[in-house]
């Protein structure tokens, strides 16, 4: 039962680390419409991010001792979500929001196909089938049809697909890394890594040039909020016990919660057909998980 309630709770925690992650292109627009810029948003969220976690840590935790092999590994996990920050924001400066979120969620294929190279399996047919609801959803949900592809910057193509794969790879990671330590010291620790890689790629000016008092701490404090510690606390907790390619198909629970946000912040009309995406996707999520779910229960079954 505790074992049964454990996968259970991971499930949620995961599905809501991939919610808090679908308020961000809503935050981050509004940021740049107050004259942000990337490197400010991006570093003002992870320094903030970090600074939040460790005194949480403090407080609900404690320091506890890791290994330098362990400091390591989960601070090259943490790079994998800085500069999933870095590339996602970069790329809303050259394309839509509605492409953007696509490009990001190339992420579901890039996962499973990384996690079956790593296992050196194909991946068993209801995730496939799974994968492909979730691809139908994703285009109707990001209004391809409307936007289409032509004519935009190549860069902000690069980039939302490179942001897609450090995106897989942060949440394959964070399920493989250090998965004994204690959830409160490996999201830090985590989250470190993740300030780290994003001040050596923009220097924190932010902290000198007065902007922090101009608006940017309170839009840092949200974006750290529900783009790094939550998520990073869910991931870190819930991936261990779930795996790697069905949390991966849990984190598209993103793009619905983008497209709700977008109306409800933004005020942006949202077709049937979008929610006829959004619906999809979250068949395709509950198909994993139902098929998962069934399997687990036939490996429990004693035998007669």
């Amino acid at each position: 039962m505790d074992k049964k309630m454990t996968y259970w709770r991971s499930v949620v925690l995961v599905f809501l680390g991939a919610c808090s992650y679908g308020v961000l292109a809503t935050m981050v627009k509004l940021g740049y419409a107050m004259g942000f810029t990337t490197g400010e948003i991006s570093g003002s969220q992870m320094v903030m991010g970090a600074l939040i976690l460790w005194v949480l840590t403090v407080f609900f935790s404690g320091i506890r001792k890791v290994s330098r092999k362990n400091w390591l590994s989960l601070i090259g996990a943490g790079f994998f979500a800085g500069l999933t920050g870095i590339f996602y924001y970069s790329s809303l400066r050259y394309v839509p929001a509605s492409i953007g979120i696509v490009l990001l969620f190339q992420f579901t294929w890039m996962g499973v196909l990384i996690e079956s190279v790593l296992e050196r399996k194909w991946p068993s047919l209801p995730r496939i089938f799974s994968l492909v609801l979730l691809a139908i959803g994703t285009v109707l949900a990001g209004r391809v049809w409307d936007a289409g592809f032509s004519g935009l910057p190549i860069k902000g193509i690069i980039l939302g697909l490179l942001a897609g794969l450090t995106y897989a790879s942060f949440v394959l990671s964070s399920g493989r890394v250090a998965s004994a330590i204690d959830p409160w010291m490996r999201s830090s620790i985590m989250m470190t890594g993740s300030a780290l890689i994003t001040v050596l790629v923009f220097p924190p000016v932010f902290l000198i040039n007065g902007s922090l008092f101009e608006g940017l701490l309170f839009w840092g404090f949200l974006l750290a909020l529900f783009g790094a510690i939550l998520p990073t606390l869910f991931f870190t907790y819930g991936v261990p016990h779930i795996g790697g390619g069905l949390a991966t198909i849990l984190g598209s629970a993103e793009l619905p919660m983008a497209v709700v946000m977008a109306t409800v912040v933004l005020n942006e009309q949202v077709t049937p057909l979008q929610w006829l995406g959004v619906v999809t996707i979250l068949i395709g999520i509950s198909v994993a998980e139902i098929r998962q779910g069934e399997g687990r229960k036939k490996a429990e079954q004693p035998l007669s």
